[in-house]
């Protein structure tokens, strides 16, 4: 027995989807994840660019603060020294004292950059692997 005993017809049993219709539902519903995750990307992104903005922006007023750091404290080493040296002596030590490390820095950042520069060993095992592919392959 149905509910419907008024004499209305039931409404037609619901056809499933055809393969057609699950197909541009599929369409439809990857575009539409598609998008929002390229929105929420460029959201990220954005949200990720203005905290490095920050950042680098602080981190330039502290160096801005340490270079002016270091100056003072250059003079405090030379003022120190006038203790026991004329000022001129006391200044011309720290100076030769400054160009030593400085001089030291690049001789040890060119010889990192020289390590650097040489062509990893990983680049002539390929070749050399591929070398031997192709030799096997004429045989």
């Amino acid at each position: 027995m149905t509910d419907w005993d008024d004499g209305r017809t039931p409404p037609p049993a619901e056809q499933p989807p055809t393969m057609g219709r699950l197909m541009e539902q599929l369409s439809e519903q990857a575009t539409r994840l598609v998008r929002a995750e390229i929105a929420l990307a460029k959201a990220e992104l954005t949200d990720k660019a203005k905290r490095s903005g920050i950042a680098i922006g602080l981190i330039s007023v502290a160096v801005v603060i340490v270079l002016y750091a270091v100056g003072v404290l250059i003079w405090a080493g030379i003022l120190g020294l006038d203790v026991v040296w004329p000022l001129w002596l006391s200044a011309l030590v720290v100076g030769v004292f400054l160009v030593l490390v400085a001089g030291l820095a690049v001789w040890v950042a060119v010889s990192q950059l020289k390590r650097v520069a040489r062509r990893p060993e990983t680049v002539d095992r390929v070749k050399d692997d591929v070398e031997t592919i192709k030799k096997g392959m004429k045989r």
